[in-house]
């Protein structure tokens, strides 16, 4: 006969094990904020925009092949912004000798903005003013470099990099991360409390005996607190003194 479990049994069993599911719940929050505050380093972020065209126009014509062109260029632009050619520049300008251009390539991301011709380089760093120098060093070196690269003239910067002594860094997400671990360890308690109630065989009140064995529970032997126990041990004792006393 299969095995039903009433949606009042899954409440019981939680309630039964609610210590259990709330210390592991409250563990695994403090945990995590504990991981986040005091051991995750922070990092940072700062971001500049370039504008990018092929070549300076005398003319106020708007030409859409050229906008194609450009258009089609900005993978390209990206490959050279992270390549040796200007990252090595930016290391020697900005002292940076303790990274190697590999690891410079990795605190930087460099994308267009929709289908405009928009670049924007994000710098992510534990120091938000390295952050910042990077991400201005290396639109500017761009902008000089890539004159002799591809011949194009017309780089603008549309804004610099910022960064300020009171700066919210990016990562990690202490509050997220708290949340996260909140409801993982809900999840774990309560999954540990119902494995222990899957494990747990003994019989513990007469509904689960008359359930078991299909017949009514007769009678049931109460049970006595230990202060009671000891009083009626004590009322007991006197009695067996009061009585001998008489027959002496």
């Amino acid at each position: 006969m299969e095995e039903t479990i009433s949606l009042q049994e899954l409440f019981q069993t939680i309630k039964k094990r609610i210590i259990l599911i709330l210390t592991l719940t409250i563990l695994a929050t403090l945990i995590s904020g504990i991981v986040s505050y005091f051991f995750v380093t922070p990092v940072y972020q700062a971001s500049t925009q370039l504008l990018v065209n092929k070549e300076n126009s005398d003319t106020p014509i708007l030409n859409i092949s050229e906008i194609q062109t450009n258009l089609q260029l900005i993978n390209t632009y990206n490959v050279i912004i992270k390549s040796p050619r200007i990252l090595d520049i930016v290391r020697k300008e900005l002292a940076l000798d303790s990274l190697t251009t590999e690891t410079l390539n990795s605190k930087i991301n460099v994308s267009a903005v929709g289908e405009s011709q928009v670049l924007t380089i994000t710098v992510q760093d534990p120091d938000q003013f390295i952050a910042r120098d990077i991400a201005n060093t290396t639109a500017s070196v761009f902008k000089r470099e890539i004159i002799p690269i591809m011949n194009v003239d017309n780089v603008d910067i549309l804004s610099k990099a910022t960064a300020k002594e009171n700066q919210a860094p990016i990562k990690p997400n202490k509050m997220l991360n708290m949340a996260i671990a909140m409801v993982v360890g809900l999840m774990l308690g309560v999954g540990l409390a119902f494995l222990l109630e899957y494990l747990d065989n003994t019989l513990k009140t007469e509904q689960e005996i008359e359930s078991l064995l299909g017949i009514p529970v007769i009678g049931t032997i109460s049970s006595m607190e230990r202060k009671e126990q000891d009083k009626m041990d004590k009322m007991q004792q006197k009695l067996q003194a009061e009585g001998a006393n008489r027959n002496g």
